[in-house]
């Protein structure tokens, strides 16, 4: 069977913002990742694992890579290709409010990726989209009312729905939870435990919080200093950590 993810020897190099100077952020870095998969990326603030996911979705442009989504060598794509096959692989953001437009309607913004994408217009985008938010938990009237009026939680179950609009077969969760409520945070961990049952989705979902990995991923990698340091099953990660680096993270955890 072909990943859903694949990436081999990811290595990135940024300039420093003082110097200008080239240093290594991303070493080396491999995963894989199955359809119906949930692979937690965690690691303290700065170790790179947002780096890593936005190379992974060239967002950004490593320095060496082989990255394949289902299949397909993201670098061999020219750049018409790689807009139209982003529809497959798509990413929802830490912070919903700076993701939304507040000039658009919540269910328009749901709509626009199917437009885009060629999936569906007029009614029947309407239509998968109030599906759609439904899915997500929104109630039958948010489709026609303004990000502003929705609270944190309600706009980031709104970007998991727009991610969901493009019928994407990777998602890629970056800190989705961090800035809402702890009480909040549980039951969006609880919706993507769902959707991604229900829709077959691969899921990379970064966090520094082996706690929120424990409730939503399959499997565990941890990184430190842009590396790869532990990696196995979601159980073994948590109770039976090897690394210096796991082993503080767990205890944090608790």
């Amino acid at each position: 069977m072909t990943a859903a993810l694949e990436i081999k020897n990811l290595a990135i190099r940024l300039p420093e913002s003082r110097t200008g100077r080239l240093r290594t952020v991303i070493n080396d870095v491999s995963l894989c990742l199955e359809q119906g998969e949930s692979l937690g990326l965690v690691g303290s603030s700065g170790c790179g694992k947002t780096t890593c996911a936005r190379a992974a979705l060239r967002l950004l442009i490593p320095s060496a890579v082989s990255v394949h989504v289902n299949g397909t060598d993201l670098a061999a794509l020219p750049r018409k290709s790689l807009r139209q096959f982003r529809r497959h692989m798509q990413m929802v953001f830490q912070d919903p409010g700076g993701s939304l437009n507040g000039r658009m309607r919540a269910g328009d913004l749901v709509a626009e990726p199917m437009v885009v994408h060629g999936l569906a217009s007029g009614d029947e985008a309407r239509s998968r989209a109030k599906d759609l938010m439904d899915q997500c938990g929104l109630v039958a009237d948010s489709y026609d009312k303004w990000p502003h009026q929705f609270s944190g939680g309600q706009r980031q179950r709104i970007c998991i729905a727009r991610a969901l609009a493009s019928q994407p077969s990777l998602l890629v969760c970056d800190e989705p939870t961090s800035s809402l409520d702890v009480s909040v945070q549980a039951t969006i961990l609880t919706l993507l435990r769902r959707l991604r049952d229900q829709h077959g989705l691969a899921m990379l979902f970064i966090t520094h919080d082996l706690g929120v990995a424990r409730c939503v991923c399959d499997r565990i990698a941890v990184m430190d200093a842009g590396r790869i340091v532990e990696e196995g099953p979601a159980e073994h990660i948590l109770d039976s950590p090897t690394h210096g680096v796991t082993q503080k993270l767990v205890a944090a955890a608790h």
